[in-house]
Order: C-alpha cells, then structure tokens, then sequence
C-alpha cells in the first residue's frame, strides 16, 4: 500500500491540519523526513502553500489547529506546533502553545527547523558566499580536505549530496563523501 494510501486511511481522506477534504497532498515534515508514513502528514493545497510560503500565512486560517493540535500523531503535532508558533504574535495562538504538550523526542523534531525561535537566537548555516544552507541540500567542496582521523583526502569539486547541519554549531555540516559519513566546515562548501 502507498504512502497517500496509508495517509488517506489514517485520516479518513481529510487535511490532518484543517480537515478540508479535496486537492490533498502528501507532505514529508522536515528536516530528516524519510518519506515514511510516520514522518508525513496528508495536508490541503491551502495548509501547504502557507507552510511552504510563510509570507502567505493567513493566520484565521490555522484556527483549525485548535482541534488538530491534540492529534495523536507526533508528525501532526509538529506541523501544529510549528504554525502555531509562526503566528503566536496574534495572541490567540501564543495561548493554544501554552496548552499544548509534546513528549521530548516530539518537541525535539518540532524545534529542528528552528521554528519557535527569535531570530537572533537561530542557528543559519551559510556557505562560503553567505547562501543559506538546508538539511537536503547539495554542497560542492571548494578545496581539498583532509579527513581527520583517516588518510582520506576528500576533492575540491567532490559533491556532497543531502547534507545535515549540525544543530548546535552554524559553521559544521554533514554528508557522506565516498561512502564515509564526515563533518565538513561550512567556508570550505558552496552550495549546488
């Protein structure tokens, strides 16, 4: 069975975040989605443009998340929680925040992306000429790196393809480069 099928099952055919019930589409929540049924969530061509474009953010819209907040699956709590926090300036949605509990591995997913935070405290990893970089990406070394701990000399010009960024420092990043799964510092990088 596919993953829209399995989605449609679990959410008898209607938007996990706003319950609207035609043009749903399966969306992987960020950052480590694996495409699997756990980490995706069936969502409206209304609920995703706003979560893909959060300049189109029509904040009545996400009312719906009084009721889709306690869901008990931890994929559409995440989404809950993170659009509740984008428009928590509004009021309304700072108090449903105040309400709503997550388990830790849950809360820890949720803040992956950064969402929640002010802007002076996220962590923006950025490549040697300042372009923001994104769990997924794809990175182009510029000089040759030397490995440590191994004999390894990773290329300039080698690619990394689907990099993770390390949540705790805005200059490490990492992917596999042949094979092997190593750290890479962001001004050594452009991004593809």
């Amino acid at each position: 069975m596919s993953i829209e099928k399995k989605l449609q099952e679990r959410s008898t055919s209607k938007c996990e975040l706003c319950s609207a019930t035609t043009n749903l589409k399966v969306y992987q929540v960020p950052p480590t989605s694996k495409g699997t049924v756990d980490d995706s969530i069936l969502v409206c061509e209304t609920c995703l443009n706003q979560i893909e474009n959060p300049d189109n953010i029509d904040a009545n819209h996400w009312r719906c998340l009084n009721d889709s907040m306690w869901s008990e699956v931890p994929a559409v709590q995440v989404m809950a929680w993170r659009m509740l926090n984008r428009i928590k300036n509004e009021g309304w949605p700072q108090d449903l925040l105040d309400m709503m509990y997550l388990d830790d591995a849950t809360q820890k997913w949720a803040e992956a992306t950064g969402e929640g935070l002010d802007e002076s405290e996220k962590i923006i990893h950025r490549d040697v000429n300042g372009v923001v970089l994104q769990a997924g990406d794809s990175v182009v070394l510029i000089k040759d790196l030397k490995v440590k701990g191994s004999s390894m000399v990773a290329k300039q010009g080698t690619a990394v393809r689907r990099i993770s960024l390390d949540p705790d420092n805005a200059e490490y990043i990492e992917g596999k480069v042949d094979g092997q799964h190593i750290v890479i510092i962001t001004k050594y990088v452009k991004k593809l």
